[in-house]
């Protein structure tokens, strides 16, 4: 079978150094180990630099013969974009906001309008604030609650390291108010006179401290709201919907602590749920009581409230009881109703319930709640609904956002009273999109060990199972995060080449629930990699495609499982796209340095104090088991500020796979040396780096055009 063949010119090679180190009396050799630079996070070593430079120089060569081929599927995409799009307004706090794209341009505009006089004003230009920059990203924004001040915060380089700016909304003079060094959210106090945020460390990617900031204020005299001791936890913040209560959370992996405080931040945090308790918890509030999904007593959660007055877990009431089948994954409270997202049997449900008949204290209380709630009635079978942006407590409409693998994004608000969806807004496809022509279908795929695996497929009409035609195969499986059946427009451009698309909905995720995610992880992490192979095996012997014939994808934690499937089955894939691929497992783990590495270790165990935990990850981190032998075709993505999945993970795989691949097969890597994570900010960049990932895959599949 033809595949995309290596360049003429040579490609990089890196120097090999050999490093040794020893753990559990155990020798771990990596040649390039060198690549991490030692001043880390700043990376200035010239070697270094000359390696990424040299492999976006061969990745040029590439590319610029095959220009044109990018150039046509960028306008693909492009054409598919409503260049002049408008969000759905929503009110806040006498205020209608909305956002919206002018032709051209990359970033959002964001304007309300005063509903007492109808006056509008601009609050916030990303493209003005962007101007030339090669890189620029909004992390969030707050407005207080007088009306008062707008806070923002961004970033510039694309690793993560906010910086919040404060502006009087009637004048739009900024304040001398300015912090560095922020995760990103921000969050008023009731009273307008102070923000909450988190402080990242100084040379560390990890917020150990929420600090509030009174405004007029220097940043160095900001009081501490809370301090994690534990580089293991991550912390967070947000308000109740009701917007009485402050909510901050503490968490790694499976165990979650949370504090509650008043919204004006008048006293100080009192514990709701103590780490030592080992369960996770989302909460909300109405009414004088605290509502909250726990998964204390079944891993699906149940539903439980308790009185503001003492919150202590002996006093939680059980309002709906875990179950198997279905599993708790959101919550908003309204004034008058509350919402609940499930996912039952692996389909989406939105959940209505109202609060009357929640009060009683014996045995019946739990079938009272269901019996005075329904779930909404949507148009499709399999699809993915969320609860959407509510911002005001008294409302009696649910906003919430829908889509399939063949509808496109829709926003609809829920009338409680009518129980009658109104389509607030449909994804405009200027170029046109019929959804008649389209085919999406569920089918389970039997694992080796006897589990059946969730896929969702999307196909032309008229696609035939002969397996005759070429398969994107995608996937993640990590931190419970499912993808789930979502719409794309840049996934016509290969529908409409004949491709089927599938998800492979991996244990590591929770399609079917959180016991999902736990047999995905630790010391069962291999079977995410064995499902997305017994997936792809399935799919060949159901003669949706043939043997080889498939394209796999997925980045960051789904571009360690691109590693793995490569490394497992490598005559099953016409081409491989890793991005920003955590494909260094080992020795990343193996470095408590890295400020993101404690936090993992509940998710990929800690392979310093555990000795099976260092077997294990040495046997499937897939950087550490290439051999030599004949790969497929791979495209090969970073960013050189990446903090999550660090420049080094993709350079190493890179120079290790060329130094040992038999194959003529070619390899690529693209390092983005402005960006982070996310690689190209814009809504266009991000479609460019698209349209040179989807070239690479067409060409593979030898379709030019």
């Amino acid at each position: 079978m033809s595949r995309i063949k290596q360049l003429p010119i040579k490609a990089p090679v890196a120097k090999r150094l050999e490093h040794v180190s020893t753990h559990h009396g155990k020798t771990l050799k990596d040649s390039y180990f060198w690549l991490k630079d030692e001043n880390y996070p700043k990376t200035e070593d010239e070697d270094v630099l000359n390696y990424l430079k040299a492999e976006n120089a061969y990745y040029h060569e590439f590319k610029d013969p095959n220009q044109n081929f990018v150039d046509k599927i960028f306008t693909e995409f492009k054409g598919r974009t409503d260049e002049t799009e408008e969000s759905v307004p929503y009110i806040e706090n006498g205020y209608e906001y909305q956002s919206s794209y002018a032709e051209g341009q990359e970033y959002p505009v964001h304007n309300r309008r005063y509903l007492k006089t109808s006056e509008s004003a601009v609050f916030l230009d990303e493209n003005a604030l962007a101007g030339d920059k090669d890189y620029f990203v909004i992390g969030d924004f707050d407005i207080s609650h007088d009306n008062q001040y707008l806070a923002y915060s961004y970033d510039e380089t694309g690793d993560e390291r906010y910086q919040i700016r404060f502006q009087e909304l009637n004048t739009g003079e900024y304040l001398a108010d300015v912090l560095d060094d922020v995760e990103g959210d921000i969050l008023f106090s009731k009273d307008g006179k102070s923000v909450v945020y988190a402080l990242l460390e100084k040379e560390r990617w990890h917020a150990k401290h929420l600090k509030i900031h009174t405004i007029g204020e220097p940043q160095s005299s900001d009081k501490t709201l809370y301090e994690e001791k534990d580089d293991g936890f991550y912390i967070g913040f947000g308000l109740t919907s009701d917007n009485e209560y402050l909510l901050v959370t503490s968490s790694q992996g499976e165990v979650m602590e949370s504090y509650v405080a008043p919204a004006d931040f008048s006293t100080d945090l009192v514990q709701l749920v103590s780490r030592n308790a080992g369960f996770q918890q989302d909460i909300d509030h109405a009414h004088g009581n605290f509502y909250i999904i726990a998964n204390d007593t079944h891993k699906n959660s149940r539903l439980v409230k308790v009185s503001d007055k003492d919150p202590s877990i002996n006093n939680w009431e059980t309002l709906q009881e875990g179950s198997d089948d279905v599993y708790f994954l959101d919550m908003q409270t309204f004034e008058d109703f509350m919402v609940i997202k499930s996912r039952d049997l692996g389909l989406d449900k939105i959940h209505v319930h109202g609060y009357d008949n929640d009060n009683d204290n014996d045995n019946a209380q739990s079938n009272s709640f269901e019996n005075n709630g329904y779930s909404i009635d949507f148009p499709e079978t399999v699809f993915t609904a969320s609860i959407g942006t509510n911002p005001e407590f008294k409302q009696d409409h649910i906003r919430i956002s829908y889509e399939s693998m063949i509808t496109p994004d829709t926003v609809y608000d829920y009338s409680v009273d009518k129980k009658e969806l109104i389509t607030r807004k449909v994804q405009k496809i200027p170029t046109g999109y019929d959804k008649s022509e389209y085919v999406t279908e569920r089918v389970m795929a039997p694992a080796r060990d006897g589990v059946e695996v969730p896929v969702t497929l999307v196909y032309k009409k008229g696609f035939k199972k002969d397996a005759g035609q070429p398969m994107m195969l995608y996937g993640y499986g990590a931190y419970a995060s499912t993808i789930t059946p979502g719409f794309s427009t840049l996934r016509l451009s290969a529908l409409d080449r004949g491709f089927s698309f599938a998800i492979a909905h991996v244990r590591g995720g929770s399609m079917l629930g959180y016991q999902w995610y736990l047999d995905g992880k630790l010391e069962k992490r291999t079977n995410t990699f064995n499902d997305f192979v017994d997936v792809a095996q399935y799919l060949v012997k159901e003669k949706y495609v043939a043997a080889g014939n498939i394209s796999a994808s997925g980045r960051s934690a789904g571009g360690e499982l691109m590693g793995a499937v490569t490394i497992q089955a490598p005559d099953m894939w016409r081409s491989i796209n890793l991005g920003v691929p955590f494909v260094d497992v080992l020795n990343t783990m193996l470095d408590a340095s890295l400020p993101l590495t404690p936090p993992e270790w509940k998710e990929w165990g800690n392979p310093i104090e555990d000795e099976k935990a260092f077997d294990l990850l040495q046997s499937y981190s897939p950087y550490d088991n290439i051999t030599k032998r004949e790969y497929p075709p791979m495209f090969v993505s970073g960013g050189l500020n990446d903090p999550r999945v660090t420049y080094w993970e993709p350079a190493k795989w890179t120079a290790k796979m060329r130094h040992l691949k038999t194959d003529d097969n070619l390899l690529v890597m693209r390092i983005n040396m402005g960006a982070g994570h996310f690689s190209n900010s814009g809504r266009y960049g991000r479609l460019k780096d698209y349209a040179e990932e989807y070239a690479f895959m067409f060409l593979a599949h030898e379709i030019y055009e």
